[in-house]
């Protein structure tokens, strides 16, 4: 394999670009916007200096990493002659399902198609292909170029020799793949998204404050970081998203999300991205500062 496709120039999409690329991939990195490709490759450019500034590539590699990337506005131009292509677009089934019906009509009958979806059913996304058993997910974790995992999702088409093959190509690329099967959330979401949800909870019910949670799950359980800001750097939106997979494939109370992340959600405090969610965001500042909501 030796050319790939990512859809979506995203943050997620730049960052599994930029890991292709830097092991050698011919990386075509397709979106509809050509500003946002621009700021997908001035991202991936950023990034790479900040490796270089680490000592963990050379500039050799540098300028090889840029020299593999191609930018393109056109799906059915962006994914000729690929072996690969993984789909990044936003959490959204309806435009995921889009792009696959796309892809099955652009690419070959060997080509295998990912999706880096972090809980939208592969089986689902399959189904708008005529080769369901070259569908597979590909999640990829934030942010891709530092984090080693890659949840695998076997659909229930998807051919044991795919599976086999996505596996391998994950580590080729420095990951640690971890296979689940296609259930709501995977294995990733179905254990992170009810904590992230308990904790917003918690807070609800006045139990704690923002602070006092993500302490407790940072000092007391080892977490890097506390479950609220961690909804904040994934996006309240993306969590909410996701609980609403939970709940409506599961169809319990215990994944229904909370009343306060519904409001904070429709009010547009998404967290990081929107400069304030459960903390607040100043650019150039990496302070922790909780939400003057919250004092």
């Amino acid at each position: 394999m030796q050319k790939v496709a990512v859809i979506g120039a995203g943050t997620m999409g730049n960052g599994i670009a930029h890991v292709f690329a830097q092991h050698g991939f011919s990386v075509h990195l397709i979106d509809v916007s050509q500003p946002a490709l621009d700021k997908a490759l001035d991202t991936i450019i950023r990034n790479l200096n900040r490796q270089l500034s680490k000592e963990t590539i050379t500039e050799a590699d540098k300028q090889q990493t840029i020299s593999n990337l191609h930018t393109f506005t056109s799906l059915a131009a962006g994914v000729q002659n690929v072996d690969l292509v993984v789909e990044a677009a936003t959490e959204n089934v309806e435009l995921k399902l889009k792009i696959f019906r796309e892809l099955d009509e652009h690419t070959g009958p060997e080509v295998i198609l990912a999706s880096n979806t972090s809980s939208i059913s592969i089986t689902k996304i399959a189904a708008a292909t005529k080769k369901p058993g070259k569908v597979i997910g590909m999640h990829f974790m934030n942010p891709v170029p530092v984090m080693k995992l890659v949840e695998i999702i076997n659909g229930y088409a998807t051919e044991k020799a795919v599976t086999e093959y996505i596996t391998e190509l994950s580590q080729k690329l420095g990951k640690v793949p971890s296979v689940a099967n296609d259930y709501p959330g995977f294995i990733a979401n179905r254990i992170l998204m009810p904590m992230i949800n308990e904790a917003i909870y918690t807070l609800y019910e006045g139990v704690g404050g923002v602070e006092e949670i993500d302490t407790v799950m940072k000092l007391g359980m080892a977490h890097p970081m506390g479950p609220l800001q961690l909804a904040d750097f994934i996006g309240l939106d993306v969590c909410l998203s996701i609980l609403h997979v939970l709940y409506d494939g599961f169809g319990n109370q215990k994944y229904a999300p909370c009343p306060l992340l519904v409001n904070m959600v429709t009010a547009g405090y998404l967290g990081a991205k929107s400069g304030e969610g459960f903390y607040k965001y100043v650019a150039g500042s990496k302070d922790l500062v909780v939400s003057e909501r919250f004092l």
